[in-house]
């Protein structure tokens, strides 16, 4: 299994576990592409979604992790619990905890949200997005991706575009793709850059042309509107014609590259529908991935069953992705 208990971010977090879980991801895509598409590797464990901020695939993708894998599942959403009655994050999860779970996923607005957390439960944490601070299990899904279209990580250069500073997908992509061996160059208007680029070990450009004509794959982020302040920039408009990838500027480009978005997009804003749909574009490979690697961490982390073993009784090698033999 892993060393770490918990999943709360990437910039601490062991390179071995990282490379277990991303290896073991591709175990579980190819027991997606069975006609049952389970793995009862979680029976008996029960996990509670507890999410504070509006999701869409993060939620339903663990929803369908955890019951690919066996498990009880249970999802709390804030908007109708009584945290609208005044109940604090420590006496919602305490309650929660008093019902014997075994893990918790959690998104919430505010960073160390997830950190927190493990002071009140015995079980799992796994951090599903805290404020601006991490997303990891998103970079995870995109290391996936990165590895199952290239082969590997190290040495890709990837850029990444548009929202960093307030963006908590680009920091852990960043602390992931370092780890891993990657080149790292992100490009976006200056008052959306980080000002710790340097303490992030990071290169800086405002010059997306440059960015496209360079990297291997770009990811781009969406203009994060509910945590900037106003006047971060001029117009939605002038942001696309300067940092958005456009159709335009994609056919230009004498190589092909790899599109990545981790949803969700505002089209015609960072990314243009063409490009967004090309067949460049991997967007809905990370969808599928988003599962298949989220069912390696909550096995990684909760699993006590052999998955080399049930994979190898179960899996026809006629689906295997993962070249396991």
């Amino acid at each position: 299994m892993l060393k770490s208990k918990h999943l709360i971010g990437l910039e601490h977090f062991p390179v071995s576990d990282l490379n277990k879980i991303i290896d073991t991801s591709f175990k579980f895509k190819d027991i997606l592409q069975t006609e049952s598409r389970k793995a009862i590797l979680l029976k008996g464990k029960t996990i509670v979604n507890m999410f504070f901020e509006n999701s869409t695939r993060t939620k339903i993708s663990f929803s369908l992790a955890e019951k690919r894998l066996g498990a009880d599942s249970i999802n709390f959403s804030a908007s109708t619990s009584s945290v609208k009655k005044g109940e604090t994050l420590k006496d919602t999860v305490q309650n929660i905890e008093s019902m014997k779970i075994d893990g918790a996923v959690i998104r919430h607005g505010h960073p160390g949200s997830a950190l927190k957390l493990t002071e009140y439960i015995d079980g799992a944490v796994i951090n599903a997005g805290d404020g601006s601070h991490e997303h990891p299990t998103q970079a995870i899904l995109d290391m996936v991706t990165l590895k199952e279209k290239f082969g590997k990580i190290k040495g890709l250069k990837v850029g990444i575009v548009g929202d960093i500073l307030n963006s908590r997908v680009a920091r852990s992509n960043i602390f992931a793709l370092k780890k891993l061996g990657a080149e790292i160059v992100v490009c976006g208007p200056s008052t959306l850059l980080p000002s710790d680029a340097k303490k992030l070990g990071i290169n800086i450009t405002y010059n997306l042309n440059e960015v496209l004509n360079w990297c291997d794959a770009v990811i781009a982020l969406r203009i994060q509107l509910e945590r900037m302040h106003l006047g971060r920039i001029p117009s939605k408009r002038e942001y696309h014609s300067e940092f958005g990838l456009t159709f335009e500027r994609i056919s230009k480009l004498k190589k092909d590259i790899v599109i990545m978005h981790p949803g969700p997009m505002n089209r015609g804003v960072e990314i243009d529908s063409k490009v967004a749909d090309s067949d460049n574009a991997v967007i809905l490979d990370q969808v599928l991935n988003g599962v298949a690697s989220r069912m390696s961490i909550l096995y990684l982390l909760l699993g006590e069953g052999n998955i080399k073993l049930w994979f190898q009784e179960r899996v026809p090698k006629k689906f295997y992705l993962s070249q396991e033999e």
